[in-house]
């Protein structure tokens, strides 16, 4: 695969491909044209409104994936010092591969400068001085259109919500519904963890077998909102939920499921469900029960998962064969693990599905997709210095692995030299 920013160059790159691989079939080793495909290549400008739990883990996502270049981060409730900490170390993902540090009022990542502000009011965070186009509301606290208008006030483009909305805010997840982003849409919500798990597995189902209706219930980890003793939950509605988190199973209510339905119109109304919160700090597992109007086998079923996980849910959901457990997924960027070993059926149209998901990684890296998908749309990304690599051919004899090659050249263009190793 070549990536390029010239197209200019596909058709002598191409001719070159065919021409080498007709030769290199001449000799009788099975050789194969793999294409040249074309990748944008670019940084959507991003700012950070919260810096907890999915505020941190966005920033590391931004960081690993390279799609996102952050400029601005708003937390006032720490200052710079216990930033740094945070963000370094961390229970459940392990310590900062990276680096961290300060520069005067700057916070540093892995060498890039970071603006920092401690506004309460979001109107007052100073988001087009620092450059941000897109803002990650991660903090939990505007949840709705009018509220995030003030970060637009601040200088932002858009502004995306990491968590449902409280009113009719569009709602996406990435590699269900976010192709239909409209680059008029100032504000959207990423969803819910549990609807980014479930959401994928229904369509896929949907799609293929058509859902009558169906019951949802995830056994979701411990979060913040949670306490760590017996007392008065937040807004002292939910009176389960100011039990201790670390001594009880705590039924919930959850709008995940209803949610799909925001997200795939013909499955509204369809599906609902409810939340078991359990005494483990991450990873959840969502447990689907529908009724199917085509009959198929379970066997059938798990088939037409993985073939959708190849293809094009690829890097959305994934397929496990093994004996898993929670743990097993921590750390793992899907939306959705769909365990074949944990489900049932009861018949071929009543059939059980499970998936698990990492209610805090696999979110953070949609929350990746979606932006950066958002700046594309926009055409919003920052152009980064080229780096093109160049598979040339891909020689495959599995009958005589001393011919087995593998020729790879990287290219490597700068503004005024050009490097080849």
């Amino acid at each position: 695969v070549f990536f390029f920013n010239d197209t200019a160059t596909t058709e002598i790159y191409t001719q070159a491909f065919v021409g080498s691989v007709r030769c290199v079939q001449e000799t009788g080793i099975n050789a194969e044209y793999m294409g040249i495909q074309q990748m944008e290549k670019g940084k959507a400008k991003v700012g950070i409104n919260g810096f907890g739990r999915i505020g941190r883990l966005v920033c590391r996502a931004a960081f690993e994936s390279e799609r996102l270049e952050v400029l601005g981060i708003n937390e006032p409730f720490m200052d710079i010092d216990y930033m740094i900490y945070q963000f370094k170390y961390d229970t459940t993902h392990g310590k900062w591969n990276g680096t961290v540090g300060k520069e005067g009022e700057l916070l540093v990542i892995n060498g890039k400068k970071i603006s920092i502000f401690k506004e309460k009011d979001p109107s007052k965070i100073k988001w087009g001085e620092c450059g941000a186009d897109y803002v990650a509301e991660c903090s939990g606290v505007f949840l709705s259109s009018d509220a995030c208008k003030s970060h637009i006030a601040g200088g932002a483009k858009k502004v995306v919500i990491s968590a449902p909305p409280k009113d009719n805010t569009p709602i996406f997840c990435f590699g269900v519904n976010h192709t239909e982003y409209k680059t008029e849409l100032q504000i959207i919500s990423n969803a819910s963890c549990t609807t980014n798990c479930l959401a994928p597995l229904a369509k896929i189902i949907h799609e293929k077998y058509g859902i009558v209706e169906g019951l949802m219930t995830t056994i979701h980890s411990i979060t913040a909102t949670q306490l760590t003793v017996d007392g008065p939950s937040r807004g002292g509605k939910d009176w389960r939920a100011g039990r201790a988190a670390s001594s009880n199973l705590i039924p919930s209510s959850t709008g995940a499921a209803k949610a799909v339905g925001a997200v795939i119109p013909s499955l509204k109304g369809k599906l609902t469900g409810m939340s078991i919160r359990v005494p483990t700090v991450n990873v959840s597992v969502v447990d689907l029960t529908v009724k199917l109007e085509k009959p198929a086998k379970y066997e059938e079923i798990c088939q037409t998962i993985k073939e959708a996980s190849e293809k094009e849910y690829k890097g959305i959901v994934a397929v496990v064969d093994d004996e898993v457990v929670s743990t097993d997924f921590n750390h793992d960027p899907h939306s959705c693990s769909f365990d074949v070993k944990a489900g049932i059926a009861l018949n071929p149209t009543f059939v059980k599905l499970v998936a698990w998901y990492d209610n805090e990684w696999g979110y953070s890296n949609r929350m990746i997709d979606l932006i950066h998908y958002m700046a594309t749309v926009d055409k919003l990304l920052v152009a980064q210095q080229p780096q093109l690599h160049l598979s040339l051919i891909h020689i495959s004899e599995p009958t005589r692995p001393e011919r087995i090659s593998y020729a790879v050249f990287c290219l490597k263009k700068k503004k005024n030299n050009t490097q080849k190793e």
